[in-house]
């Protein structure tokens, strides 16, 4: 089934291209069917690029999905155009009174600020009260993950002695549990990090089940509240040339980085890197979308349990 975005939408071609099915709004409302609403919340620079690898994993199953894009309205955005973002994306104020099956809320290149010197800090915490009451089940991406565990649970982030940057192993644990379904025990995974949240804290918790870790990446995937927050440290939405775009773009930039572990074959940059974790990325995010966001949503989004009132931080 396809992924409903505007027509004018600029990757809705190369999805095409590469054979996703992706229908425009005036084909849409000529179905008689529900759509799974969900909300992207992209916090990465290069729009267009992150907009791209989602939808490509969002389109995997047989569910028709209705996206939205928001982003930070208290951020001036430099690398993506204004008219891109005029055009395709809502503030998370113009969507305060919209409720949604599910969200995704990406990573961001700020983990080396403190989460309240990020200058849209105070607006992001507002939307992270906001989907407790007007969201099903969000899933948190790399630094997303480490802003909703600070915010949630009070866990700080490390800074690494280096850069967690590569290809990396994870063991898969509480394997009955549906967001695992159709996983090897083992499952490639890429990161591209610089901090880490406390891995004492996050093992610890009562409150989070933890289902994928690694010896070299620590604890990449866990989630609370019976799926209704997952959390994902890594990057599983990421394309084959991604790294090597980040290693080529620091190295330009004078920054000491290493080669991405694991990701170059014979670790020589000038070889083609093999794909080695697109089978784990279509089965997250398809369990996901059926097990914690279409199972559990009702029909009718008005009648979602989970309260009606805004947040009381959330002022009119």
């Amino acid at each position: 089934m396809p992924v409903k975005v505007s027509k004018n939408l600029p990757v809705k071609e190369i999805l095409e291209k590469e054979n996703i099915f992706v229908m425009d709004e005036d084909r849409a409302m000529h179905q008689d069917i529900r759509p799974i609403q969900i909300c992207i919340l992209n916090l990465m620079p290069l729009k267009e690029q992150t907009e791209l690898q989602i939808l490509r994993e969002l389109s995997n199953t047989p569910l028709q999905i209705d996206v939205t894009l928001m982003r930070m309205g208290s951020h001036v955005e430099k690398h993506t155009s204004e008219s891109h973002m005029a055009n395709f994306y809502k503030t998370s104020d113009e969507l305060r009174r919209h409720r949604f099956d599910g969200m995704i809320v990406t990573g961001a290149p700020v983990e080396l600020m403190d989460f309240e010197d990020v200058d849209y800090w105070d607006e992001l915490a507002r939307v992270f009260s906001w989907v407790n009451t007007h969201v099903t089940s969000t899933m948190y991406l790399c630094w997303g993950a480490q802003a909703a565990m600070y915010y949630y649970y009070g866990y700080e982030k490390h800074l690494l002695d280096h850069k967690l940057f590569g290809i990396f192993s994870h063991r898969v644990y509480n394997r009955k549990t549906p967001l695992l379904r159709g996983f090897d025990d083992i499952f490639n995974m890429p990161h591209s990090r610089w901090t880490e949240t406390d891995q004492e804290s996050m093992a610890r918790s009562e409150e989070l089940t933890i289902l994928a870790q690694s010896k070299e990446a620590g604890i990449a995937l866990c989630m609370s509240e019976n799926g209704r927050k997952v959390f994902n440290f890594g990057h599983l939405e990421y394309d084959r040339m991604q790294l090597r775009q980040e290693y080529e773009r620091d190295k330009k930039k004078g920054v000491d980085i290493q080669l991405p572990l694991h990701y170059f074959p014979d670790d020589d940059p000038a070889r083609r890197p093999y794909l080695t974790w697109r089978a784990a990325a279509n089965n997250i995010y398809t369990n996901w979308l059926n097990y914690y966001v279409y199972q559990s949503t009702p029909f009718n989004l008005d009648g979602t349990p989970f309260g009606e009132s805004l947040p009381d931080n959330y002022k009119e």
